[in-house]
């Protein structure tokens, strides 16, 4: 008999109506949103929840809050410990507290300030075994006792599970709340909120999804083969099957589903299969380049530091023109293919050729700004 890999909204009580007033009540609302890089960077989507927290502070107030994990680190460098300011957030880390389990608050030291609602996961591991049979009897996901990221993931969502429904039992009706959840690693936290019916109304966005930056980072021809991959196949080959199914489960359990691009939304429909309900695209806080005489100040003083670090690396050995100097850069997570650093690179490779055929004089200095484990200096270079 096979069984079901994975819940869907439609199962689940709780579908909400929609909201028929132009403006949201947000006096009588809380919103959480959850990550796992709140206060934790590890990727992109730390920048994306960062510069999208004062917009966010700015229209909410105090009835916004982020939840992630504790890391004592990050806690003590990135964030101010305080009290909430809702006495119904206090009683339910209390609850946890009183079980075993830490939970630390405070306010995260980034524009805008947001209070973050932290998640010790160490101190909850002792209850590993019996959330993964809890995951199992919900929704048939097994996780593997090796995979660390999936288990700390069950973890810190059985723990704001667990915070959420202490925290609708003391509110008692007198807010509503919504939240939030930021790819697979927050998946558990959703699931098993909406399995166990906490009155809340739950959004699930995803960044990419798994399997494709998995598909992708293979060196396949991905978006032209979209219709023609044996998803659970090519999850299983690849061993993350359980994190697939968690990341599946997620975005059907979820009453609204968004993604970041209109391509992902493509990517998304065939790979998890539901189409997103909207497409919410990363954005930039462009109000802080108003100011265009500040900017171009600016620009001009990083520049000239940009080209005193090149003369200082270059001249002596290699001399050049730096009038006649162009300046390429790439950031991103250290990955060769996802982040497009094998096409930079054979662009570069081209346009090298180009300017050695028609002998320009122009010389073209590139940053490679990529995030790795470094033990020290590499002192030949």
């Amino acid at each position: 008999m096979p069984l079901s890999r994975s819940l869907s909204m439609t199962s689940l009580s709780g579908v909400l109506p929609a909201w028929e007033e132009d403006q949201l009540p947000v006096e009588d609302l809380l919103l959480f949103e959850v990550a796992w890089e709140v206060a934790n960077k590890v990727g992109g989507i730390y920048t994306v929840i960062q510069s999208k927290a004062k917009v966010t502070v700015d229209e909410w107030g105090e009835n916004y809050f982020m939840m992630g994990p504790y890391f004592e680190h990050n806690f003590k460098t990135q964030v101010e410990g305080c009290e909430p300011p809702n006495a119904a957030i206090r009683k339910a880390m209390d609850a946890l507290i009183h079980n075993g389990c830490q939970v630390h608050f405070g306010r995260w030291l980034i524009e805008g300030n947001p209070f973050v609602v932290l998640f010790d996961i160490g101190s909850a591991a002792w209850n590993l075994d019996r959330w993964k049979g809890d995951l199992w009897d919900t929704c048939h996901i097994g996780l593997p006792f090796h995979d660390r990221e999936a288990n700390d993931s069950l973890i810190l969502g059985s723990l704001i599970a667990w915070f959420l429904r202490e925290l609708t039992n003391h509110l008692e009706g007198k807010k509503n709340i919504i939240c939030h959840f930021h790819e697979w690693q927050a998946g558990p936290g959703l699931i098993l909120s909406r399995s166990r019916k906490i009155p809340m109304a739950t959004i699930f966005t995803t960044h990419a999804t798994l399997l494709g930056r998995y598909l992708c980072a293979g060196n396949v021809d991905f978006y032209n083969n979209l219709d023609k991959f044996d998803i659970d196949k090519e999850a299983g080959e690849r061993q993350i099957y359980h994190r697939y199914c968690l990341e599946r489960a997620a975005v059907h359990c979820s009453h609204v589903f968004t993604t970041v691009s209109q391509i992902t939304a493509v990517e998304a429909n065939h790979i998890l299969h539901r189409k997103p309900d909207i497409v919410t695209p990363n954005g930039l806080n462009v109000k802080k380049f108003s100011a265009m005489h500040e900017f171009q100040n600016l620009h001009s003083i990083n520049k000239a530091r940009i080209q005193e670090f090149v003369r200082g690396h270059f001249y002596g050995h290699l001399d050049f023109n730096l009038d006649k100097t162009l300046f390429f850069f790439i950031a991103g997570r250290y990955e060769f293919t996802n982040k497009g650093a094998d096409i930079f690179l054979e662009s570069l490779s081209r346009l090298n050729y180009l300017l050695r055929v028609h002998r320009n004089d122009l010389t073209v200095v590139v940053f490679f700004i990529m995030p790795a484990k470094t033990n020290n200096f590499n002192v030949e270079s």
